[in-house]
């Protein structure tokens, strides 16, 4: 890996409370999942984190949330200083973001005796999508849909059960989880095309200009070394996840 350094100024909006305090989604299970009790996430997203700690030699201190959305409300509350999110434009406006080190389909899961195949079925009338309130598929699927209708949870457990409790016929996630669950029910079944790429990226907030460079740099060092690829392996993921260039 190349030498890596970051100014005064950036190591400062990197960690303005003295460590790096780094935004966790579990609710996504390629970048991170919940530890055991008492113990932290694992996972790509947070090995990323540890090792900008690492180089850096600044402390990280990992802070968990369910799902997306949480990660980027709180922002608004200083509750992070760096978070591993997919690009997406309504977020763009505030928050700085690196090139992509992840990229993973969004797809539909669908009851096995649906008259739904493709993504193009989908958006009909009538229609009822269960979704993670402003996950990254979510806003894309809010700006796509012409008339198809999204019924919002929390998280993704609470998103399937609406999909399990017929309250929506279709339940949108991550190629992978959506084909975690299906694994283990021969009633259901992922479409098998996608309607988005989630290009998942670090990110920090906007403001602090000298922190994103050093992110950028850190993400295209980490890239090209194959850290990723080998962290996704660890994690039991696909090495083929891994963004390029």
């Amino acid at each position: 890996m190349t030498a890596f350094h970051a100014s005064e100024i950036a190591l400062i909006e990197l960690a303005p409370t003295g460590i790096i305090r780094a935004a966790i989604n579990t609710g996504n299970p390629v970048l991170a999942r919940k530890g055991t009790t008492g113990s932290d996430p694992t996972g790509v997203s947070v090995d990323l984190a540890l090792e900008l700690g690492r180089r850096l030699g600044i402390a990280v201190r990992v802070v968990s949330f369910d799902a997306a959305g949480e990660v980027f409300s709180a922002m608004d509350r200083d509750e992070w200083d760096i978070a591993f999110l997919a690009i997406e434009p309504a977020r763009a406006e505030t928050i700085a973001f690196t090139a992509p080190y992840v990229a993973i389909e969004g797809t539909y899961l669908v009851h096995a005796d649906s008259p739904y195949f493709s993504v193009a079925d989908i958006d009909v009338e009538g229609m009822r999508i269960a979704a993670v309130n402003n996950a990254a598929y979510d806003l894309f699927l809010r700006r796509s849909l012409q008339y198809a209708h999204i019924v919002r949870a929390l998280n993704h457990g609470e998103a399937t059960d609406l999909f399990v409790s017929g309250q929506a016929q279709v339940l949108a996630g991550v190629r992978q989880a959506l084909d975690s669950y299906a694994a283990a029910h021969k009633d259901i079944r992922v479409i098998t095309d996608s309607y988005m790429t989630l290009k998942q990226a670090m990110a920090t907030p906007k403001k602090r200009m000298n922190a994103a460079t050093v992110l950028r740099s850190f993400v295209n060092d980490v890239k090209a070394s194959g850290f990723i690829s080998n962290a996704l392996a660890s994690n039991g993921q696909s090495p083929t996840l891994a963004a390029w260039p």
